[in-house]
């Protein structure tokens, strides 16, 4: 049997409030851990927190990660872009520290028009000073990357080492890995090995740095570059991906969560499926 540190959730709706609605949600789906958003994902706005119910998320004891806004580039060439996704990162980052979040989601970004060179130089320059502001028990920062389409600066696992590097592997600086986005990249996860191989050249590249798991399967085949989720088993990957998956030692006790189509019952439907494929295994 597999163990049962295997956190397994998604991300929720908050509807009447950060901590009421989200835990309602977690209940209402059975999630083990929880992922939200501390502001509109695809605006700037930067909205205060309510502290009673920051405190009454932190106090729950549900392991909470914080996902960024989608806007947020830092390759970007943007003078206005680049400057509104550093506040808006470290607004994520506050956020998250105030409410006991484990580690805030960011997505790597792209170079647009830029070179892939000038861009990494970039998330050099204003990534580094951010995480070097979080505080000691403040949230990690986690690198995600996307599905190939565009400029942008990380696709493939073997992506991440260039940009971990451009932060001098800096100890705050970690990874989330999207199982339809490095599918569509062209990492095989429904080939037989497949899930072992692209865990192995992560492992190889980021050491230790894997901390949280979007558990979503892909409505496009291996290699699409298309960002496009589906519900567990019922896209290209399939279920037998992520039983690997939880077996494998890198991901051993590495949190999943879910972003997968629908809400409510499908929701509960997917849990349900990862923690029964986590339990038989």
């Amino acid at each position: 049997m597999a163990e049962r540190s295997t956190p397994i959730g998604g991300h929720v709706f908050v509807a009447g409030g950060l901590a009421k609605g989200g835990l309602a949600y977690a209940a209402e789906i059975g999630a083990e851990v929880i992922q939200v958003f501390v502001s509109n994902p695809r605006g700037w706005a930067l909205p205060a927190g309510d502290p009673a119910q920051d405190a009454r998320l932190r106090e729950s004891g549900m392991p909470v990660f914080v996902h960024a806004s989608y806007l947020v580039n830092l390759g970007s060439p943007t003078p206005e872009t680049l400057r509104n996704s550093v506040e808006s990162l470290r607004h994520a980052l506050r956020r998250g520290a105030e409410i006991g979040a484990r580690g805030v989601v960011v997505h790597t970004g792209s170079a647009v028009t830029q070179s892939h060179e000038q861009a990494l130089r970039q998330v050099r320059e204003h990534l580094l000073p951010l995480l070097d502001e979080i505080p000691e028990d403040g949230p990690d920062l986690l690198l995600e990357s996307m599905a190939g389409q565009g400029r942008m600066l990380c696709a493939t696992v073997q992506d991440l080492e260039p940009y971990l590097a451009a932060l001098d592997f800096h100890p705050r600086a970690n990874v989330c890995l999207d199982t339809c986005h490095v599918f569509a990249a062209g990492h095989d996860l429904a080939a037989p090995g497949g899930v072992a191989e692209t865990l192995d050249a992560l492992d190889r590249v980021a050491p230790g740095r894997l901390k949280l798991i979007h558990a979503n399967d892909s409505k496009d085949p291996c290699g699409s570059r298309r960002d496009r989720h589906e519900n567990i088993g019922a896209g290209h990957i399939g279920a037998q991906a992520f039983a690997e998956l939880m077996r494998h030692p890198v991901a051993a006790g590495v949190p999943l969560c879910i972003e997968t189509p629908g809400k409510g019952e499908k929701h509960r439907e997917d849990i349900e499926l990862l923690k029964k494929l986590r339990d038989s295994a």
